[in-house]
């Protein structure tokens, strides 16, 4: 575990009055050149963890008056996040479950964890394979990604809200312009729209040139704000429920 917190910076339906009780998991599956969070996501730097260890957290995180539990990057240490799941609830654990990845996802895992999340907040990176080779190190990545949204889908259908504007259940997918439409982001956005009809999605448009992106001489500008405005009304367009900062 990297680090673990309320955490106030997340979307409005995460972090209601308590903020979104993150725990930070070291290292990822994906190789994003761009990494926001590289100090975090491209080390194995953190503290070693077991379930037992992690349920203890989930309940502190609770009792400190969070809306929710948010593992980010838990991809690679799922089994860990799932025994930790059962644990707590089975200590009275009550809050959502909120699976925060990078979407490049196995189906075969997300059917083991049918039941343990509440709320799966993926990626959805890239139109294009070749984008997702090349800018995060994985092949396949639209075929991957919309397979495993699928099943988040199956599993917990769009985004549900409590009376106070909370969420309680359901699919919320982030995706971030890239310069240049790099992302072909209206094309990611009709995908998400055919795959998991009505659900939540962030528009993103804080992307900078951080860790390797000075490599790559297409990710040195920044994303068009017209663009991502008008992104924003296709999502809308198509269904999407726009959520953002």
């Amino acid at each position: 575990m990297a680090s673990a917190g309320p955490h106030f910076g997340e979307e409005p339906p995460l972090v209601g009055s308590g903020g979104s009780g993150t725990i930070f998991f070291a290292s990822c599956n994906l190789d994003c050149v761009y990494c926001q969070n590289d100090d975090i996501s491209h080390t194995l730097d953190g503290d070693p963890a077991d379930a037992a260890q992690v349920s203890a957290l989930m309940l502190r995180l609770e009792r400190m008056g969070c809306e929710n539990v948010n593992f980010v990057t838990p991809t690679h240490v799922a089994h860990v996040v799932a025994g930790a799941i059962a644990l707590a609830r089975a200590q009275g654990f009550a809050l959502p479950t909120v699976y925060n990845c990078g979407g490049y996802e196995s189906v075969e895992t997300l059917r083991l964890l049918d039941g343990l999340v509440d709320i799966y907040m993926p990626d959805f990176k890239y139109a294009d394979a070749e984008r997702g080779l090349r800018y995060s190190g994985v092949p396949d990545y639209p075929r991957v990604a919309q397979a495993a949204l699928a099943e988040m889908y199956r599993q917990v259908g769009p985004l549900r809200v409590n009376r106070r504007g909370v969420a309680e259940r359901g699919v919320l997918v982030r995706h971030l312009v890239l310069p240049g439409d790099i992302a072909g982001s209206e094309q990611v956005l009709r995908t998400v729209a055919e795959t998991a009809p009505g659900a939540a999605v962030n528009v993103m448009a804080q992307y900078r040139p951080c860790s390797r992106a000075r490599l790559f001489p297409e990710l040195l500008d920044r994303p068009d704000p017209h663009e991502v405005m008008r992104l924003r009304r296709v999502a809308e367009s198509l269904g999407l429920a726009n959520v953002d900062h």
